[in-house]
């Protein structure tokens, strides 16, 4: 099973684990920062999962292109939206560049998508795709985990919740390893039933990605200023300590 199969198959519990309004409280600071600097009206939101950046994006007045390569995800995402004004919906990868070049304002890559591209070549590319997408002087925000922070081979259980999910009562763990140059997002999934359990697990792949690396394919692609933070209020990266690695690139 490849990563978009798996978060695929899984789009209930990998939903289930994360607060989002909890989530989107403490990143929504960033973006009102970027709105405001780079007069964002329209906004790519590129791997946009189950729609919730889009979502608030939207809710403030701009203008939305939410795209993701899995139909789940979209499926998902359009159903939260329902008819709210302002996002369109769209099936793409990394890997397909935007019919219009230059016609966002913002462009972003976030929830560690980027690190799902597969390889090397397909972060660049993918790096090119946002960066052709918005106009000059347009941004472009990407975020993924800091996979150097983590110790070799050792998994970190992060998080644990019973959710009702809608095939039943569940059990779900979720961690994340680092093996060499790679990392795993370990998922458990358990249906518990009235006289027994039902266990399911993934490991997901993702790439490593460093600053240089992504400064460098940035760069290549057109960007005149990168600038990297530590956490979504704006704090130093250090690639040791930092939970996130986000990319503020813009277009030269």
């Amino acid at each position: 099973m490849d990563s978009a199969d798996a978060f695929d198959s899984r789009v209930d519990a990998y939903e289930a684990m994360i607060d989002w309004p909890r989530r989107l409280a403490n990143e929504q600071a960033l973006y009102r920062w970027l709105v405001d600097r780079f007069a964002v009206r329209c906004v790519l939101d590129s791997a946009c999962g189950t729609g919730h950046h889009a979502a608030m994006l939207a809710g403030w007045g701009l203008d939305v292109e939410a795209a993701d390569i899995s139909p789940a995800m979209l499926e998902r995402a359009a159903a939260r939206v329902g008819t709210h004004g302002g996002v369109k919906f769209v099936r793409r990868g990394f890997n397909e560049s935007v019919p219009a070049p230059a016609t966002f304002d913002l462009a972003i890559c976030v929830g560690n998508s980027l690190s799902l591209a597969g390889d090397a070549a397909a972060v660049q590319a993918a790096l090119a795709n946002l960066l052709t997408a918005v106009h000059p002087g347009g941004a472009v925000l990407v975020h993924v985990l800091n996979l150097w922070r983590l110790p070799q081979g050792l998994t970190q259980w992060g998080k644990c919740k019973l959710a009702d999910l809608p095939s039943g009562r569940h059990l779900i763990i979720k961690g994340v390893h680092r093996a060499g140059d790679g990392g795993f997002v370990d998922l458990l999934v358990t249906k518990l039933h009235a006289d027994q359990a039902t266990l399911h697990s993934d490991c997901v792949p993702f790439m490593g990605l460093r600053a240089q690396q992504l400064e460098r394919y940035a760069r290549w692609a057109g960007a005149a200023k990168v600038e990297f933070f530590g956490d979504y209020v704006r704090g130093p990266y250090e690639e040791a300590l930092s939970v996130d690695l986000i990319m503020l690139a813009q277009r030269g």
